[in-house]
């Protein structure tokens, strides 16, 4: 029986793929049908199940499609509702899949639908459990997602996931691997690993959420405490997931198409149209970009980033991209249910600037630079944009903090006639803000090379563990 972990870095997420005999099985799968039938038809299998585990939050799940393609069942655990037709499975009920079996273990908590899935093989061996968002590597799944006014409360769903974790996960053999559906980096827990699998054992003893003599209140209070608000697209995600959304190959069909210098100028001139720029850093930075565009490099955690800081997810979007990676572009939107994509600029921005059209262009310096021209006094707004936790734990001296991820709601704090210089811990985050206050009317923004990283090997004066300094 093969049982394959399939990663996906940008959103730090694990589908699986299952075959036995013939017949195979996927497990949260992405919205891109076609690795699953091509890793299908390599084994010369049917798909016969796409299970989940339960609705995402953090993506669009492809099972809709990859069902009208394959034929396949849709399995969800109880109490799921969709519009489209699903398999309600039960608690302890068996799946055959050639030689081997799934069995669904009801484990809510994370949502009220959620489940595991344990894999036994023609021996009778039970070598994994599929946990889902129940139980992560070093973490639980947030209980804070599934919420409802007056039904139902995040202490409700912690009580939830302390019952399915002791009485459904921790009675299975210590030598299980748990193959979770998220690792690090993922907003749907707080302190996963990074680390894709793991023992039952090992996390018993290193999971802070499984300690033997936890009571169900120290659970509820630990699994709740801390938790930030989640990224404003997770609803979006959930409704899509339980809807029919447009055919994928649709979405990737319109959302690749070249367009001209001129016809995207013309497009990128609507206001109803947003230009993000996924080029590399050193691309971005070297070579200028179309104004008013945005950037969010494909290389870093790019649907995350176009989840949280596009609100609409309804959004027209047109976009610069290397012409090799068009359709990765076009497929990474639609990871998180932006549809509306609409084509990119053909020949990049040498296409652009051979028709003569004007380009901003981030101004950049080094870290020492940065350093150099902060004690100086040199600076009007030297400014940290990572997250406060970060900023608290170090920072330089006289240097402000102002959050990428709160952007949008305390942008009317920036003064747009004053001169920003931000960074982030390596570079990619301040120059995505960066972009964003040159697109709101920021003229003089210029980006710290490195960022944090490099600042730290420079002789910048730092502190820690501080109220983080204001614009006000």
């Amino acid at each position: 029986m093969k049982v394959e972990q399939i990663f996906t870095g940008c959103l730090a997420e694990m589908a699986y793929y299952i075959e036995s005999n013939g017949e195979a099985a996927i497990v949260d799968p992405l919205r891109e049908t076609q690795p699953y039938i091509d890793m299908a038809k390599a084994d010369n299998a049917t798909i016969k199940y796409i299970f989940l585990t339960h609705f995402h939050a953090d993506f669009v799940s492809g099972q809709y499609d990859l069902a009208q393609k394959t034929g396949a069942t849709i399995v969800f655990g109880p109490n799921a509702v969709t519009e489209y037709e699903i398999h309600n499975g039960k608690d302890g009920e068996v799946f055959k899949i050639g030689d081997g079996t799934l069995t669904l273990l009801h484990t809510p908590g994370h949502t009220m639908e959620s489940s595991s899935y344990l894999v036994t093989d023609k021996d009778g061996k039970t070598p994994y459990v599929l946990t889902g968002d129940c139980l992560f590597i070093g973490d639980v799944g947030r209980p804070d997602l599934a919420t409802k006014s007056g039904k139902i409360t995040e202490a409700d769903l912690a009580g939830h996931l302390f019952d399915s974790l002791r009485n459904k996960i921790m009675t299975l053999p210590d030598d299980i691997l748990v193959y979770p559906n998220h690792g690090a980096g993922s907003s749907c827990g707080k302190n996963m690993s990074s680390e894709t699998f793991d023992t039952l054992g090992n996390q018993k003893k290193t999971n802070y959420a499984l300690r033997a003599d936890m009571t169900k209140e120290e659970f509820i209070d630990e699994v709740t405490t801390g938790l930030k608000p989640p990224p404003q697209y997770f609803p979006n995600n959930v409704k899509m997931n339980k809807a029919i959304n447009a055919n994928i190959d649709d979405v990737l069909s319109k959302g690749t198409i070249a367009l001209d210098a001129a016809t995207f100028k013309e497009m990128s001139e609507q206001k109803d149209v947003l230009v993000i720029d996924t080029r590399s850093k050193e691309d971005y930075t070297e070579h200028g970009t179309v104004p008013g565009a945005w950037f969010i490099g494909i290389d870093g955690s790019f649907a995350p980033w176009v989840g949280a800081l596009v609100t609409n997810i309804q959004q027209k979007i047109i976009f610069i991209a290397d012409e090799d990676r068009i359709q990765e572009v076009a497929t990474r939107f639609s990871r998180v249910g932006y549809d509306n994509t609409a084509g990119y600029l053909k020949g990049g921005m040498d296409a652009w600037k051979k028709e003569g059209f004007d380009f901003d262009k981030i101004g950049s310096m080094s870290a020492q630079e940065f350093v150099d021209a902060l004690a100086a006094g040199k600076m009007e707004k030297p400014t940290d944009v990572r997250k406060d936790t970060e900023y608290r734990s170090e920072h330089v001296i006289g240097v402000a903090n102002f959050p990428l991820d709160s952007i949008h709601a305390n942008f009317a704090e920036i003064d747009t006639n004053k001169a920003y210089y931000l960074h982030c811990a390596s570079g990619y985050r301040s120059l995505i803000a960066a972009s964003i206050f040159m697109a709101n009317g920021v003229a003089n923004v210029t980006d710290v090379r490195g960022g944090f990283k490099d600042l730290k090997e420079t002789n910048a004066p730092m502190t820690d563990f501080v109220c983080p300094t204001t614009f006000s």
